[in-house]
Order: structure tokens, then C-alpha cells, then sequence
């Protein structure tokens, strides 16, 4: 059924206590978004180096990493209803559905003429990939200061790039940034090739992914819960591949906590 009132959220099937737990932190950098995908936990941790870097791949729940999404009866797609967010230190918490991955590329990598793998499954109606971004996930430490490029099809299937983007010196492993889209780009369809400069060792993945939701943790092990209203029920798909990312106040990730209500919508 189509969830269009507070009483069909109440009437709606619901997969309940969806969980995004790490039982295990990671060294950062204050301020800076870090991906925890690799550490232990509920689910256990998944693999950094996908090991795929012709094409690419689309990670689905069934991958290692990624929490289980039961399939939605009658309907394609679900609602996040209600976040429950825990964080043994204070930071920022992003959610992602992550469409896409390919890496891990060396420092110096220059890969082009890809073919895309499409995700369009996993946006809205199919063909709406506003709001996808292009982000850079650490693989292995890198020396000096990584300059990447990334070349994509953006959200009308025309060829585009990212441009030259310098990444903070020395990335450690797990660091995250997002590469800003060509202007007037509003999203992507796929990568088509990537190239990094400058740096002297390390290696790195592409994701491109679909903004969830987004949250703080205030203070040291505290928490908040963000019901309907904050949320704003965001579509996901009984595939969708839930990734975190942590921007911690400190040097440390801490322990996130979080788990999600998904009402079939």
C-alpha cells in the first residue's frame, strides 16, 4: 500500500530493529567522515579492497557488510520510519544506500573507457538519480597529498567529471570525502574513469551512493531518536546495500549505534 497518512504508517508492515552497530572503533581524524564498513559488528564487517576495478560493482544487502532488508510484500520499495542513534562519542552519522563501488585504484591509477554498471533499480521510479554523489573511500594509508579525477555520466546519461580534487595529505585508512559533480550536475548514472596524482603510495575506492539520512550524536554515549516526522521516509529498496559513515568530534570513531524501523510503502 501507498503510506499517505499517520494512520497508514500505524496500519503498515514493519521490519523492525534494523541494525547498524560497530563494535569496534577507528582511528580519524576530527571532523572527517570516516567509513567503519570494515569493522566488527551487527552486520559483521565487510572487505574495503572490492577488488573490482574494470566495472565496478553494485552491492546489494546480501553482500557481506550490509544489514539484511526483508523482501516488501506488495510493493518494490520501503520506508525509513524511524532512526534510533547511539554514539560513544559525539560526531555526525551519515547513511547511505551505496549504489555503487569500484577500487581499490593505486595512488597513481589512470582507468578509462569503463563501462558503467547501472544501479538504476535502486532510485526512485528507476530513472531519478538526483542527489547521487561521487565519494572517495581510503582503501589503504596513503602518502602525500591524493589528487583524484573521476569521470561519470551524470543524471541525463551525458559524460561529465569531477575534476582534480585534492584529498587531505597523508589519508589514513577508512577516510572518506565527497568529490563536488560538474556544475549543473544533480547526480550519476555511472563512472567511467578514474585518475590519481601527486600521491606517492596508498590506494582507494569510487562510490557512488544515495543520501539516507543524517544525524548527531551530541555527547559522549548519548544518543536520539528521529521518528516519521525527521526522517522524512526515505525510500530504500529490499536490496539496498546501508552503509555508515562517522564524523567524530575526536580522534577516535567510536562506537555507533543505530538501528532502523522500515515501514512497506
Amino acid at each position: 500500500m501507498t503510506i499517505t497518512t499517520v494512520d497508514g504508517l500505524v496500519a503498515a508492515a514493519t521490519q523492525r530493529n534494523v541494525p547498524l552497530v560497530k563494535t569496534a572503533s577507528r582511528t580519524s581524524t576530527a571532523a572527517g567522515f570516516f567509513s567503519v564498513f570494515d569493522l566488527a559488528g551487527s552486520p559483521g564487517a565487510g572487505t574495503l579492497n572490492v577488488g573490482n576495478t574494470a566495472n565496478g560493482l553494485v552491492p546489494t544487502d546480501a553482500t557481506a557488510g550490509y544489514p539484511t532488508i526483508n523482501a516488501f510484500g506488495g510493493g518494490a520499495a520501503g520506508l525509513i520510519s524511524r532512526f534510533s542513534a547511539y554514539g560513544s562519542v559525539p560526531g555526525n552519522l551519515l547513511i547511505y544506500d551505496r549504489l555503487f563501488v569500484c577500487g581499490a585504484y593505486a595512488f597513481n591509477a589512470n582507468t578509462t573507457g569503463q563501462t558503467p554498471t547501472s544501479f538504476s533499480s535502486r532510485v526512485p521510479g528507476g530513472t531519478d538519480f538526483t542527489d547521487t554523489q561521487i565519494w572517495l573511500e581510503q582503501v589503504t594509508a596513503g602518502t602525500g597529498v591524493q589528487n583524484v579525477a573521476v569521470t561519470y555520466l551524470d543524471q541525463g546519461n551525458v559524460s561529465s567529471t569531477t575534476g582534480t580534487v585534492a584529498a587531505p595529505a597523508a589519508m589514513i585508512v577508512g577516510r572518506c570525502f565527497q568529490l563536488p559533480l560538474a556544475a549543473g550536475d544533480t547526480g550519476v548514472q555511472g563512472v567511467t574513469g578514474v585518475v590519481g596524482s601527486v600521491a606517492t603510495a596508498g590506494t582507494f575506492n569510487i562510490l557512488v551512493v544515495r543520501p539516507i539520512w543524517s544525524g548527531r550524536v551530541k555527547i559522549a554515549n548519548d544518543g536520539d531518536v528521529h521518528d516519521y516526522a525527521k526522517t522524512g521516509m526515505p525510500i530504500i529498496y529490499a536490496d539496498s546495500a546501508l552503509m555508515m559513515l562517522v564524523a567524530p568530534d575526536s580522534t577516535a570513531t567510536g562506537i555507533p549505534e543505530l538501528e532502523l524501523v522500515i515501514a512497506n510503502g
